[in-house]
């Protein structure tokens, strides 16, 4: 075991863990945030993502030795309220099924409208394509993500 230090959602914080635990299972674990979710373990479905310097991380295969110092945003961190206008255009598009790999989806929205303020059909396709869905909502995801990038 060694100390790890971490800062999630605005917040340091140290752990004892092994520096190549997965950093989902640190989230999960270690700091009970269970908004990112097992899928795979593979980094091939997106249930596990988290942004970590505002870029969509797979946490599922992230060790910990990697994260360091940087920003690990999980979607407990996005908005408290639920009023972040990607959680906002998820609710008024019906996104949500399941709800299981949505908050992977809701954060790799808002990791590719940081970069792309106003993302194409193709854009959006290639940001989630290691994304899957069980419930199918895909169209409902990419009206979401115009939705969110024409109120912001």
């Amino acid at each position: 075991m060694a100390s790890v230090r971490l800062r999630v959602n605005g917040t340091d914080r140290s752990l004892e863990a092994e520096p190549d635990m997965p950093l989902l299972w640190a989230l999960r674990d270690l700091l009970g945030l269970t908004g990112a979710k097992f899928g795979c373990g593979a980094a091939q479905c997106g249930a596990c993502t988290v942004l970590v310097d505002g870029v969509a991380t797979y946490a599922c295969v992230t060790p910990l030795a990697t994260v360091g110092n940087r920003a690990v945003t999980t979607i407990e961190g996005l908005a408290g309220d639920g009023h972040h206008p990607v959680q906002q255009a998820w609710l008024a598009e019906g996104v949500s099924q399941c709800g299981y790999c949505q908050p992977g989806h809701i954060l790799t929205a808002v990791a590719l409208l940081e970069r792309v303020p106003q993302p194409t059909d193709a854009d959006i396709d290639a940001a989630f394509t290691n994304h899957l869905c069980r419930c199918g909502t895909y169209l409902r995801i990419r009206r979401a993500v115009h939705r969110a990038a024409s109120n912001a």
